[in-house]
């Protein structure tokens, strides 16, 4: 039982160090703007037109990703209500968040699920889509610590989560 608190500790720290941050004016606008990108009207939009914009294997692909993003919320949803993880700036004091900061549960976050459910599919169809696809990604990851919103652990969760069910989706579809 003693590991489990050492590991929170570190999670803290961890989140604290990055969080620290905050008050930096150009991170507040790249980490503000890219935060949206793990949000429901870009990871359902950006899908909805791969689908209707592309044509064969790139809009098996799209199809893939959006299976993926529906399939992947399912458990957030789940896990978020049986294990009801407070937020950050809600347990940890010297946070820093924006306004109007979210007030459902941490644990997973949904953000980092959801882009990374909807990119692993065209990675693994093109992984030249790696270089640009992973860092936005990890961006919208990262931007859930900095904003205070989620713990690493959370962040890593979805992160997890969003690329199990993006390869499963994609070799699904048999792309």
């Amino acid at each position: 039982m003693k590991w489990l608190l050492v590991f929170y500790q570190l999670d803290c720290r961890l989140f604290q160090g990055v969080n620290r941050h905050f008050d930096i004016r150009g991170l507040n606008l790249f980490f503000s703007a890219i935060t949206h990108f793990g949000g429901a009207l870009f990871t359902v939009g950006a899908t909805i037109l791969a689908m209707g914009l592309t044509t064969g294997e790139l809009r098996l692909t799209a199809i893939a990703s959006a299976l993926s993003l529906t399939i992947s919320h399912l458990p957030v949803h789940l896990i978020k209500k049986w294990y009801p993880r407070k937020r950050p700036y809600m347990s940890l004091g010297s946070t820093k968040i924006p306004r109007n900061p979210l007030k459902d549960h941490s644990f997973p976050s949904g953000h980092t699920t959801a882009i990374f459910s909807i990119v692993i599919p065209f990675i693994l169809l093109m992984p030249v889509f790696l270089y640009s696809l992973l860092p936005m990604a990890f961006g919208v990851g990262l931007s859930r610590v900095y904003l205070g919103l989620h713990y690493p652990t959370d962040v890593l969760a979805g992160g997890l989560l969003g690329t199990v069910c993006g390869v499963f989706c994609f070799h699904l579809m048999a792309v």
